[in-house]
């Protein structure tokens, strides 16, 4: 047992003791009565055994076992608590929201799936120690089914026990979030990290988190490679964040941590990138949520979506905020010191296609708009404490196993992408910018079955000698090199926006269609579904996050024809992520600019030009009405060059400059971006 888990053990009262039995001997029980109705029997039953199984893993942590159980038995523990969501057994699962409604009714299914959604979180809770939230989630399922004893069985008691469940706990929950962000004294995952045997890979099921080959695979991968190669690919990272703050002109010596975020298997790397993070006096926090897998199953966590429709008000947005607040006062010297984080995603798994059901919970047009509103005020007290022009970040992307047989051949190009020459890119970038300056607005058209014909208007440029709109990205925050962008004038861009197949945020979008007027969204649809109206709720839930529209925050054209070529090659271009992806061609992100919470820094590109385009009309109101000037969203949305027809800029005496053509670089001084497409 971790050292934290001895600490969070010890620290228990006898209070806490006391419930924790008197919840076990009481849920036991349920297995053999017959006290609720015949129709939702077998659900109690079956969250009962889960529970039960739950509290067996915590007593092998309480009692200090659970890490040294054989891999084989740590495999089955992990098995029996993920099995039940996987795809194969799904369409049977009481998690699966048809299922549910099917098995208990309209009226209770809904509110029975969410119960045992959230009693599955309880699994990690007990293999890392985390006793009170355990007993409070089991608390909860007890007084639920007393209602469901009772003779006055309503969905209204159903619905309060719920809701004040989620109003009394968020002290509890939401606060331990918050400080997870901040403190690098809770070291559960970054022990796992820094004191495990990473050749004895049992160390994989100790996160309590979905372990499948992807895991085990990169993890073995990871321990064949040497020491020089590891060292190669954290220096990466923990350069380009150092770089992040050089280019930034932002103080790192003020600082004392880093968030890392990263995916199960990538442990070796992640021990190099914290001891490269040590050497330069910063110290590595790894919170619950920064620690990533396999999901056991997508759809699930897309059914789930939006279970807290079910019972969200203002009440208690307004309780969550407030927790918010009055956590991050608490942490707030801890948050001070945060420099922000270092992500090392993932890219490869099987692409995944949503399915749509009735019997999901969906947020009423009230609930979209607290939502969105909640979304807004969230990121604006996160910035409060962590402050956007005091902090920077990198992220980087590798493949996992489940890409394709080709896996060590794509790892290795990856690594090359994600190495390429920042010098050659810089001097070739820079002349785009340099034509680009000079534009009154750029028109980009799709070419073929593609109906992008978009006008995008560019800000004003006082002194082109000093200043530009566009920045240079090189490998730093966004690693790889590839790409210029700017946050363009909404008033005047207009037109359609149109991709054949794009992944964002995993999910799939079949035709894409946006349509702008003075830069914000004001139609959008999709093939996905054969229902015009399911295509637009789909669309406004995952990429307008329930906002009624959404501005142009960045427009931006990526030169890394190197990925795109890759990614052709292994024909893996829709499997890998928006890092990458948004620069292999023009992408617009809809949602916040770049520099949201960070507009009033001063950002220059290598050749020293001050980046002056960081706002849109839409930021400029935060000094007025914040409401309207964040939407707490930024989604990157990339036509590939094979879509591409024309890129082009106008100026106000009207010459044209043309930067692309027919997918391909034409403006002078970028001829060698074409060089990967002909090797």
């Amino acid at each position: 047992m971790s050292e934290t888990c001895i600490n969070q053990l010890n620290g228990i009262d006898e209070d806490l003791v006391e419930r924790l039995n008197l919840v076990r001997e009481r849920i036991e029980g349920i297995v053999g009565e017959t006290t609720v109705p015949d129709k939702y029997r077998e659900f109690f039953v079956k969250a009962a055994e889960y529970i039960t199984f739950v509290n067996s893993v915590l007593d092998m942590t309480l009692k200090g076992d659970f890490r040294g159980r054989s891999i084989e038995e740590l495999k089955s523990i992990n098995d029996k608590n993920f099995d039940c969501i996987r795809e194969v057994n799904y369409d049977a699962s009481y998690a699966n929201p048809k299922y549910a409604v099917e098995k208990c009714g309209e009226e209770y299914g809904q509110y029975l799936c969410e119960l045992i959604t959230k009693l599955r979180t309880t699994f990690a809770y007990a293999i890392q120690g985390r006793v009170e939230e355990i007993v409070v989630l089991e608390e909860l399922f007890i007084e639920i089914y007393n209602i469901f004893e009772s003779e006055e069985l309503s969905v209204v008691a159903v619905k309060d026990a719920v809701y004040w469940f989620e109003s009394d706990y968020q002290d509890l929950f939401f606060d331990y979030q918050i400080r997870a962000i901040v403190d690098d004294s809770l070291r559960f995952y970054k022990d796992i990290v820094n004191n495990c045997d990473l050749e004895d890979l049992r160390y994989l099921y100790w996160y309590g988190l979905n372990v499948t080959d992807n895991e085990i695979k990169i993890a073995k991968f990871l321990n064949s490679r040497t020491d020089d190669e590891i060292q190669d690919m954290a220096d990466t990272c923990t350069e380009g964040f150092v770089r992040g703050f050089e280019l930034g002109r932002k103080d790192l010596s003020k600082k004392s941590t880093v968030n890392i975020y990263y995916a199960v298997g990538f442990e070796r790397m992640v021990r190099k990138v914290i001891e490269n993070l040590n050497k330069i006096g910063l110290r590595a926090i790894i919170r619950p949520s920064g620690v990533s897998t396999t999901e056991a199953n997508k759809q699930y966590q897309f059914d789930h979506k939006f279970d807290q429709g079910l019972y969200l008000d203002k009440g208690l947005i307004d309780r969550k905020l407030t927790v918010a607040k009055v956590s991050f006062e608490k942490y707030k010297d801890l948050a001070s010191e945060l420099a922000g984080p270092i992500a090392i995603e993932t890219f490869g798994e099987k692409p995944f296609t949503p399915a749509s059901k009735r019997e999901s919970v969906k947020l009423s047009e009230k609930q979209q708009k607290l939502q969105a509103s909640y979304q807004n005020s969230w990121v604006q007290v996160y910035h409060e404490y962590i402050k956007g022009d005091e902090t920077s970040f990198t992220i980087i992307a590798y493949p996992i196993p489940e890409i394709g047989d080709n896996f060590e051949d794509i790892f290795a190009d990856t690594i090359k992408i994600n190495t390429l020459d920042q010098e050659l890119y810089g001097r070739i970038q820079t002349d785009i910018i340099n034509a680009l300056d000079k534009a009154e607005y750029v028109e980009v058209k799709g070419k073929g079955d593609n109906k992008t014909n978009i006008k995008v208007m560019m800000q004003s440029l006082n002194n082109p000698e000093k200043e530009t709109l566009f920045e240079n990205c090189l490998a730093d925050v966004n690693i790889p090199v590839g790409e210029v962008f700017t946050s363009p004038k909404l008033t005047g861009t207009e037109g359609v926006l149109n991709v054949s197949e794009v992944y964002l945020n995993d999910l799939k979008y079949v035709d894409l269609t946006i349509t702008f007027k003075d830069g914000k969204i004001i139609e959008y649809t999709c093939k996905n579904f054969q229902d015009e109206e399911e295509n637009k709720r789909f669309i406004k839930e995952n990429l307008l996050y329930n906002h009624e529209t959404l501005p142009i925050g960045e427009f931006a054209i990526g030169t890394n024809t190197t990925a795109y070529v890759i990614g052709k090659k292994y024909d893996i271009v829709y499997k890998l992520p928006i890092l990458i992806v948004e620069k292999m061609g023009p992408h617009f992100a809809v949602g916040d600019t770049c520099y949201s919470f960070d507009e009033e820094s001063k950002t220059y590109n290598p050749d020293g030009k001050e980046i002056v385009a960081k706002d849109n009309e839409c930021s400029l109101l935060r000094d007025t009405d914040m409401e309207k000037a964040y939407f707490g969203c930024h989604t990157d949305i990339t036509i590939p060059y094979e879509e591409l027809l024309d890129i082009s800029a106008y100026t106000k005496d009207g010459e044209k400059i043309t930067i692309i053509e027919n997918g391909r670089f034409v403006l002078p001084g970028t001829e060698a971006l074409n060089e990967a497409f002909e090797n």
